[in-house]
């Protein structure tokens, strides 16, 4: 890799590296982080390409990629520590919990309820860690 190689890939990890940290925080960092022993290389495009190309187009505000992640994490199943992640960035970039919980349960009509439940229950960790329970009409 040459020179001007080396530091195009550094600009775009430390630009994905900014989007991150306003999206996902402290989750998102310790997800890069615990990649750094079996495959740094995973992080590194996660936050290069995932968020430094993908998260920042501006085709779509923070909030509607965030509904967009929840309900394909929800579709997919099996992802919840995924969504763990995702709920909390779904609440930093100003989705409430009433809001979450409004889709999570529409999901259900597309996904099925044990799949619509297993990320609601993954949303209730998230919102009793950040003291958000009970969700009510008025959050």
């Amino acid at each position: 890799m040459s020179a001007n190689e080396a530091e195009v890939r550094r600009e775009r990890f430390e630009h994905g590296m900014e989007v991150l940290e306003r999206i996902d925080g402290e989750a998102g960092r310790r997800v890069v982080e615990s990649l750094g022993d079996v495959s740094p290389e995973l992080g590194h495009q996660i936050v290069a390409w995932g968020f430094g190309e993908v998260y920042s187009r501006p085709g779509l505000a923070p909030r509607e990629r965030q509904l967009v992640t929840l309900g394909m994490l929800t579709a997919l199943g099996g992802c919840e520590p995924q969504l763990e992640v995702h709920v909390n960035a779904a609440l930093n970039v100003g989705l409430t919990p009433q809001e979450i919980v409004e889709a999570l349960l529409h999901s259900a009509a597309y996904c099925g309820f044990p799949k619509a439940l297993n990320a609601t229950f993954v949303a209730k960790k998230v919102f009793g860690e950040r003291g958000l329970l009970p969700v009510t009409a008025e959050q």
